[in-house]
């Protein structure tokens, strides 16, 4: 299999792989519990909740782990919603959030919050005029994801932020895709509230975290017993927490080197699709932009994505139309068309996402299948009109 499918999971690290087998194995005791057996599991767990805590900048008190990135979404939103609704029910957010968010927004607008959903320009990005011309005096939180898990635009998240700051508002950012891919230092940043998901950089799937800077104070989403410095209950998922703290201590530290590697890699096969494949066209920010070093998303005209994708499988190469928590989906990315792609554009449009372990023998195989199915496809298409 040629893997081009990174930005929806990622490949463990061996050295994760090990951890987590070997703490499912041996820390099998409930850490919750009050004899000393468990004491090790605890410690696991206090070391993975500090490395997580200095990769970005955090106190470790101000990590809080969770089962994904979608768990932490929800959290955020629906906890600021339900502690600050005395001063506000509004919420502010941008049309190509992940639906973790906009699906969360849907909930609480059915409970009587307002949202207003921002635009984004044609490479995705949001206008810090449009945030201050949304915000009213019952706002009471700014949601605005870190990066974009389809288009790969990095958005201007500190400069957003103080706009939400300065007018005593707080703001949370869904990293999901952004963490560990670019330097993230919450306090530069100025975030409030930010979620992660271990799987999106090379650890273990069924976990994540949520950042709750010290000052905010929201409740519980998970009620139960008092894990998770009771705010949120559930048994301490030792292994994968393990497992997500080494990920991203080894993902931190050879942050710069896989970045610049992985653009490689991208710029690589964006210049062999292009030069290979007529009629194609990048979609969102130039590649020298600000864009995530492993994003690729292009509109291969006259071809449906769909028979693309299918077709592309039976040859072992792994790609996607879009999220992978959308697949499935009969409507077109409701990011392309936030950007302004028609629905025929979006149909027809591809996201290729590369990792450090891609090789460049790999990507020259990928686009000359790519080119010889995206052939067939309009010549299917040509004898069908």
């Amino acid at each position: 299999m040629i893997y081009l499918d990174n930005a929806a999971t990622t490949k463990p690290y061996d050295q994760v792989c090990d951890l987590v087998y070997n703490e499912m194995k041996n820390d099998y005791v409930n850490a919750s519990a009050v004899y000393d057996y468990a004491n090790h599991a605890k410690s696991v767990v206090d070391r993975a909740r500090r490395d997580i805590a200095q990769t970005i900048g955090a106190i470790t008190d101000e990590i809080y782990f969770t089962s994904c990135g979608s768990e932490s979404d929800n959290w955020a939103l629906k906890a600021v919603a339900e502690a600050y609704s005395n001063k506000g029910r509004h919420i502010i957010t941008s049309k190509i959030e992940h639906h973790a968010i906009l699906n969360t927004c849907q909930y609480l607008e059915s409970r009587g919050f307002e949202i207003t959903y921002l635009a984004v320009d044609k490479a995705g990005n949001v206008s810090s005029r449009d945030l201050l011309q949304a915000i009213r005096p019952d706002t009471i939180l700014i949601s605005i994801m870190m990066a974009n898990n389809e288009i790969g635009t990095i958005e201007p998240i500190a400069e957003l932020a103080k706009l939400a700051h300065e007018r005593g508002i707080l703001f949370h950012t869904d990293a999901v895709q952004a963490y560990d891919h670019i330097p993230i230092d919450v306090n530069e940043l100025g975030v409030d509230l930010m979620s992660v998901s271990g799987h999106k950089f090379r650890g273990p799937k069924g976990v994540g975290f949520l950042y709750i800077k010290r000052q905010v104070k929201i409740g519980s989403f998970i009620h139960g017993g008092a894990q998770e410095r009771q705010r949120r209950a559930g048994t301490v998922n030792v292994a994968g927490i393990a497992g997500m703290g080494l990920a991203a201590k080894m993902a931190h530290e050879s942050l710069d080197l896989v970045r610049d590697e992985t653009s490689k890699l991208r710029d690589y096969l964006a210049c062999k699709i292009l030069s290979t494949i007529d009629d194609v066209e990048l979609n969102g920010p130039g590649l020298k932009d600000n864009r995530l070093a492993n994003n690729l998303n292009v509109i291969f005209h006259g071809v449906r994505g769909e028979s693309l994708l299918i077709m592309a499988d039976r040859e072992g190469i792994a790609i996607s139309s879009g999220s992978a928590c959308a697949t499935g989906s009969l409507e077109p990315s409701h990011v392309l068309k936030a950007i302004g792609l028609s629905d025929d554009e979006a149909y027809s449009s591809i996201r290729l996402t590369v990792s450090e372990l891609n090789t460049y023998e790999e990507l020259d195989l990928a686009v000359s299948k790519l080119a010889k199915i995206v052939e067939d496809l309009r010549r299917i298409r040509r004898e069908r009109l």
